[in-house]
């Protein structure tokens, strides 16, 4: 059983430890009290109406379950979504070190292209993307004193086609803004649940995300519980032809 290190900081994953809680001894306990934070307008800004529209039926149920729904202000977060792709880049370079470049000849080219991005790298750039990442780190860690979970969607758009898809690859600026609420915690390393929570107007499944700080991966696992037991949106699938 890991022990608490002094002085440690519950939201930096690289000084605290603390044993794993049997989850499924306090999923049934409900999330009545449950602090849930909303930020509306990095919750809407640019985002689909039928996204919105399921997030804000989610609101309502979480609060009909005792929840208490809280005003937030998100961290800034532009910049370092901007920088998603580089610090990609790099550790994805550092991943393959031990075959890249010495087994080029085997990897496909979009995959060499990132690595090779990683490797030319200067290393000023991967310190300033690591300072900017302190600081959101530390920005959301201060949200977290005031909120037990985040309410936010996957992505700003319905489920896209696989063509679509492939033309977000292409465009890196579409590319980041598909990832808006997803990469800023790659980043600051906070656990999420990604939960089903409607469908679009094709029949598509709809998304959200509970995001919570370090260690609450209990309190997420109850909040999804108790969401799904109120709902049935994960029991549902698209016509399969």
């Amino acid at each position: 059983m890991l022990g608490i290190i002094a002085g440690a900081d519950r939201n930096d994953p690289t000084t605290y430890k603390a044993a794993v809680p049997d989850y499924l001894e306090t999923i049934g306990d409900g999330i009545r009290g449950l602090r849930v934070g909303v930020d509306r307008i990095y919750a809407a800004d640019g985002v689909d109406g039928q996204v919105v529209a399921a997030l804000t039926e989610a609101e309502r149920v979480l609060s009909g379950l005792g929840a208490t729904m809280r005003e937030v202000r998100f961290p800034a977060y532009q910049k370092l979504v901007s920088q998603w792709i580089a610090m990609c880049s790099v550790e994805t370079a550092a991943a393959h070190a031990e075959t890249y470049p010495a087994r080029k000849s085997e990897y496909g080219p979009d995959l060499a292209a990132l690595i090779e991005q990683g490797l030319a790298t200067k290393g000023t750039d991967i310190a300033a993307i690591a300072l900017e990442r302190m600081r959101f780190s530390r920005e959301l860690s201060e949200l977290f004193q005031a909120v037990d979970v985040l309410l936010i969607p996957t992505m700003p758009v319905p489920t896209p086609s696989l063509e679509l898809m492939k033309a977000y690859g292409e465009d890196p600026n579409v590319l980041l803004s598909i990832l808006r609420f997803t990469a800023p915690f790659d980043f600051s390393g906070s656990p999420t649940l990604t939960l089903p929570n409607g469908l679009d107007s094709a029949g598509m499944p709809l998304s959200m995300q509970l995001v919570g700080p370090h260690l609450s991966e209990d309190v997420l696992v109850r909040a999804g519980h108790a969401f799904q037991l109120a709902t049935d949106w994960h029991r549902r699938h698209p016509p399969v032809a």
